[in-house]
């Protein structure tokens, strides 16, 4: 009964808090109160079918894999969403997530630091494939706005008979430069301004402090090597897109601002 008790107090905690960033928004007239309700919303959703899909699935590895196979593509979406009109944005974006979680993942587990069951399987796997869908939207989408901002610089280097490679360089760089930023301040800050989810959560599960420790940093490392691979691949791929034949750059394709 008081377990029962204590749910239902926390559901009410969390959508009042909810609730308390949605009047913050309307009072400074933001306009995003409909995103923040979809956002809780979906969550919600989402969240309670996942934990009954992962229930049914925990003990199944053939059926795990189809669900990170699911994972990829929503994650896929949801990044190609961010890049605007990109061509093959999907394909692209897919491949840059892969990249990055496939790489850390394959890593992972042909070393033996966890056994390859279903139950290490999703949970890391789903923290790898979120971190790298972030560092890719924000690559991608980034690149799109360096090449709207420097036109003029680009076509004055194409002007000179640089390759258009070369004069997206310095923009690639820095476009996946940015995207890394919140995963490289996230590793740096750990334990002095944030007490990440892996840590927080197997605290309130029981385990102690060192153990919970050791699993956030190999969850962190994880994480800033699979966006890593993932930003750098996203922002190639995004380039690849933006180069015309006849290295030309194709403005109309980039993300919009």
């Amino acid at each position: 009964m008081a377990d029962g008790v204590r749910v239902v107090s926390r559901a009410v905690v969390a959508s009042a808090v909810v609730a308390l960033a949605v009047a913050a928004a309307r009072a400074r007239g933001l306009h995003i109160e409909r995103e923040l309700l979809v956002a809780a919303g979906r969550a919600l959703l989402q969240l309670g079918a996942v934990a009954l899909v992962v229930t049914a699935v925990f003990d199944q590895l053939g059926l795990s894999a189809l669900f990170l196979l699911v994972m990829l593509a929503a994650a896929s979406a949801s990044a190609a969403g961010r890049w605007g009109n990109v061509a093959r944005a999907r394909a692209r974006a897919l491949a840059a997530i892969g990249a990055g979680a496939g790489t850390v993942l394959a890593v992972v587990f042909a070393s033996g630091a966890f056994e390859l069951q279903p139950r290490f399987l999703i949970p890391l796997a789903g923290i790898v494939i979120g971190g790298s869908m972030t560092a890719t939207a924000l690559a991608g989408r980034r690149l799109g706005e360096e090449v709207g901002d420097h036109v003029g610089t680009i076509e004055a280097r194409l002007a000179l008979g640089i390759s258009a490679r070369q004069a997206l360089a310095p923009h690639i760089s820095r476009a996946a430069v940015t995207a890394l930023i919140p995963a490289i301040d996230q590793t740096k800050n750990v334990g002095l301004v944030t007490l990440p989810g892996a840590f927080v959560g197997m605290l309130l599960g029981g385990a102690s402090p060192i153990e919970a420790a050791q699993v956030q940093l190999t969850v962190l490392f994880l994480l800033l090597g699979a966006e890593s691979i993932a930003a750098i691949v996203a922002t190639h791929l995004v380039a690849n897109a933006l180069i015309a034949p006849g290295e030309r750059i194709e403005l109309e394709t980039q993300p919009p601002l």
